[in-house]
């Protein structure tokens, strides 16, 4: 019969520690998803910030371009038919 107690008693202590390993790693797993939702807040504001500066060097470089540089002449006359084809499509929606 002492063996018998002596088992229940092992299995409550070991019960015990996986509880507690199990709280911790819960305690981990909150600490981690917290710090990965940071991560993914940060890397999105790392996005707009990218695509913020990307516009102002297009903007930047087609604005050299119409200054009179040969180097882009090209790509300026393209961006300015780009610009003239969607004004024409939003008077067209808005004639509609």
């Amino acid at each position: 019969m002492s063996d018998f107690v002596s088992l229940v008693t092992s299995l409550e202590i070991k019960l015990k520690k996986l509880i507690e390993r199990l709280n911790t790693e819960e305690k981990k797993n909150q600490m981690l998803s917290v710090e990965l939702e940071n991560l993914k807040d940060h890397k999105k504001h790392l996005e707009q910030e990218l695509k913020s500066w990307e516009d102002q060097y297009n903007a930047l470089k087609l604005a050299n371009s119409m200054l009179g540089s040969d180097n882009n002449t090209t790509e300026a006359k393209l961006k300015i038919n780009t610009l003239i084809k969607e004004l024409d499509h939003c008077i067209g929606s808005l004639s509609a």
